[in-house]
């Protein structure tokens, strides 16, 4: 059997926020994007990828958080935290600020390789989830399809969330990746498709 390769994360730093392009970081490294709604557990997976508790911190108030924050992996690509959407309790003047933040990111960023849209498995995705997804699917922008907050469901209820998730989204079931933050389950799963993102050069590896 071939073993594959999981991209091993040896360092992270918090680099910088931004709102506007010209506050973007001015190095030419690759950078992997995370959105999802707010308080679907965004934060949570980004520190379970990297295995750090406290590198991405969690606002009080979901959807308050409205910048894009990066954060520099292995000295050598960027993971890029983009703010929470669809938070129905933010004042509509905040929620507005979102789209055209993200949109310039997401449609101007050189160094962008792909997206982690991380959704909820507890409920089928959102029109906020559908939205995005379709307009990543439009601007030909590589997307990794997550599926969050498995723990919180039971395994014999996966199965028909994934199928619903599959329906809406117009993608098979086996896109998905079923993740938890709690139990790291579809961690090493999810490293291996964001190794598939990376040049070969940026990615420490071990097998598994």
């Amino acid at each position: 059997m071939i073993r594959e390769r999981v991209l091993v994360i040896a360092s992270a730093e918090f680099i910088t926020s931004a709102v506007r392009p010209e506050q973007y970081p001015r190095d030419e490294l690759p950078e992997v994007a995370f959105a999802g709604r707010s308080n679907v557990g965004k934060s949570a997976l980004i520190n379970c990828l990297v295995q750090r508790r406290k590198l991405v911190r969690t606002s009080r108030t979901p959807g308050r958080t409205q910048l894009i924050n990066f954060f520099k992996i292995n000295d050598s690509f960027l993971f890029v935290d983009l703010p929470g959407y669809g938070y129905a309790k933010v004042p509509k003047d905040l929620r507005a600020t979102w789209g055209p933040m993200v949109e310039t990111y997401l449609a101007s960023r050189e160094n962008l390789r792909g997206i982690v849209q991380i959704m909820d498995l507890r409920h089928p995705p959102t029109p906020d989830d559908m939205g995005l997804w379709s307009w990543l699917k439009e601007k030909k922008i590589p997307a990794i399809p997550i599926l969050t907050k498995a723990d919180k469901v039971s395994r014999s209820k996966w199965g028909p969330q994934v199928q619903t998730a599959g329906r809406i989204l117009g993608i098979t079931p086996s896109d998905f990746i079923i993740f938890s933050a709690q139990t790291q389950h579809g961690r090493n799963e999810l490293l291996l498709r964001i190794r598939e993102l990376l040049p070969d050069n940026s990615q420490p590896m071990s097998t598994t």
